[in-house]
């Protein structure tokens, strides 16, 4: 999946999850732990790997099962003693839905090996055809079907945002409001 895709999948079943247990809609804070956990395995992953030459494969260490459960447990942990498990789930369901979509094809096409990176370092990571830099990823994108699936995840994710309330639309525009009234001090000090 790609960047948009994670966030989308994630913020969908993390709505649906914080619906369904504490029957709330999520909010700003929640929404961005679960864009970090959505992100995180591949801004590890992928740098390391395609950049630095660092770990074999751009899903290894960040997307193995070990580092997820021990990450998700780090964060839950540190918002449990802040008084906010639930962006410690936030961030758990945000980190477990990136797993979930970048092994879906597989497992249901039945190519087990490629979901090794989820056993590694116990596994060696599964080979891909593409492992170049992350420009040459975006470049070689085409229209497939998991590429539409994406489009209507971000459509489905857009709806059940606005359903949610827009959680965390009122922090950015109130920043934006701040940087309009800062540019628009500065103009009047120039005149």
């Amino acid at each position: 999946m790609l960047p948009w895709g994670h966030l989308a999948f994630g913020y969908v079943c993390y709505s649906g999850l914080s619906r369904w247990v504490s029957r709330r809609r999520p909010d700003g804070s929640g929404l961005a732990l679960v864009a970090l956990g959505t992100q995180l395995p591949d801004l590890v992953d992928k740098p390391l790997a395609w950049t630095f030459g660092v770990l074999p494969s751009g899903r290894s260490l960040a997307h193995s099962a070990f580092t997820a459960t021990f990450a998700s447990t780090v964060v839950w942990d540190f918002c449990r003693r802040r008084g906010r498990s639930d962006l410690g789930v936030a961030f758990a369901v945000g980190y477990a839905s990136h797993l979930v979509g970048d092994s879906y094809r597989a497992l249901l096409s039945g190519r087990y090996a490629a979901l090794s990176s989820l056993g590694w370092p116990l596994l060696p990571p599964p080979r891909f055809d593409h492992e170049g830099g992350i420009v040459d990823h975006f470049r070689s994108l085409s229209f497939t079907p998991a590429f539409a699936l994406q489009l209507v995840l971000v459509a489905l994710a857009a709806v059940v945002w606005i359903a949610d309330g827009a959680p965390g639309w009122s922090a950015v525009g109130d920043r934006l409001a701040r940087v309009v009234d800062r540019a628009r001090e500065r103009e009047g000090a120039i005149r």
